[in-house]
């Protein structure tokens, strides 16, 4: 059995890593351009696909059969060739509704808006619509806009269906203050990557449940299975697949104090997991061609401290990795959500009389404990927990990963 993905550009996809896991066919990735399509649903070798954006309503002309789901929804997003025929149907809305239900929040008479009016969208609105919501859904013109929210400022739940704040430019956002929702009790994401889109960090700043696309790509693709074997498979695993993603997409990201092990731990943490390591501080001289002792004493901490920022930007929308930052990047706040938006954030700590200076400028100057001081409540600000490394780098590397596991 041949299933797969089809799409324009694919880039990297986790639906082979998903359904390598639901069962026991073949998936991989069809990147079609438009004036392809026709032809290869027709003559394609494939007994089953998943359709990703743009083609959700283009593959519609070349099928034999919706389903009424398919149908109601104008959107297609998992194909099965049967008899002979090519039958459509909609796995997203199974996919949203799982997606809504795991934020426990009761919709019946508040108001939703949906941000978007793509086929995402209408997804959206119809599962909002089947659990009692009011809908409104933005768009950047018509009457309900991004520039007059404060009509809707009763909304309870807030959808972002749209690609703004996906990777690589994970800085945008669909709506800036959430604060001006006083009745906000829940914010959904359809992006996935990165795991913590800025609206979603907005949320999780006021305390507002929120919740990344994650589980809606692992619910959506447990229902195309489904339709691709003949065989019910059930729900259970849906959280089983999602927590195993989320951990394998999450970085791992190790602050303290300079010399207190980041490099070397994170070198056992990257070989334990089979995960890239990268240095925050050797990615930085490499991308601007100087040393840190260069830098420092001619263009002084701000700027390279800006230097860095940009470095962590980068760093923190990818996936998978272990990082080992500078022990001073939690000077700069905004560095937090730079890190947290893709990862966990763990703060190692170290006696100071064990602290190597050799080769670190700040370090030199012999006010460690003072420095310590001060740094000590920014560490905590940014870590999601705290690891001693008195000892065996392996062995500090391991307690992480145990840690890791019993948070997941």
């Amino acid at each position: 059995m041949q299933c797969g993905l089809l799409g324009r550009k694919l880039g990297h996809s986790y639906s082979p890593q998903i359904h390598s896991q639901l069962g026991s066919y073949d998936y991989r990735l069809f990147e079609k351009e438009p004036e392809e399509l026709e032809y290869f649903l027709k003559n394609g070798d494939f007994t089953g696909l998943n359709v990703t954006i743009p083609y959700k309503k283009d593959v519609i002309p070349f099928l034999d059969e919706l389903s009424p789901r398919a149908k109601a929804l104008g959107a297609v997003n998992t194909i099965v060739r049967r008899n002979g025929k090519l039958i459509g149907h909609n796995t997203d809305y199974f996919g949203f509704e799982t997606m809504l239900l795991s934020t426990g929040v009761s919709l019946q008479g508040k108001k939703a808006l949906v941000c978007g009016s793509g086929g995402a969208s209408s997804t959206a609105c119809a599962v909002l619509k089947a659990h009692g919501a009011n809908v409104v859904v933005l768009s950047r013109t018509g009457k309900d806009n991004y520039q007059n929210l404060n009509r809707h400022s009763d909304a309870a739940l807030i959808v972002n269906a749209t690609p703004v704040g996906m990777y690589p430019n994970v800085e945008a956002s669909p709506i800036e203050d959430l604060a001006a929702f006083p009745m906000l009790e829940g914010v959904l994401d359809l992006v996935y990557n990165p795991a913590r889109t800025s609206i979603l960090l907005k949320a999780e700043a006021l305390g507002i449940p929120c919740v990344n696309g994650l589980r809606m790509l692992v619910a959506q693709a447990k229902e195309s299975a489904e339709w691709f074997t003949g065989e019910p498979i059930d729900d259970s695993c849906i959280e089983m697949i999602y927590s195993r993603l989320r951990r394998q997409m999450e970085n791992i990201i190790l602050i303290g104090m300079p010399g207190c092990g980041k490099t070397t731990v994170g070198a056992s943490l990257a070989k334990i997991l089979s995960r890239p390591l990268k240095d925050a501080d050797a990615e930085l001289e490499q991308a601007v061609g100087r040393k840190i002792t260069e830098i420092l004493p001619t263009d002084g901490e701000a700027s390279f401290r800006s230097l860095e920022s940009e470095t962590l930007l980068d760093l923190g929308k990818q996936s998978g990795l272990v990082i080992a930052t500078g022990g001073g990047c939690v000077t700069i706040p905004n560095n937090y959500e730079k890190l947290h938006r893709n990862g966990t954030i763990v703060w190692l700590k170290r006696d100071l009389d064990l602290l190597p200076t050799d080769g670190r400028p700040l370090s030199q100057t012999g006010h460690l404990q003072e420095m310590y001081q001060k740094r000590a409540p920014l560490y905590a600000r940014f870590a999601d927990f705290s690891v001693e490394n008195s000892g065996d780098p392996q062995e500090t590397a391991e307690e992480i990963i145990r840690i890791l596991e019993d948070r997941a």
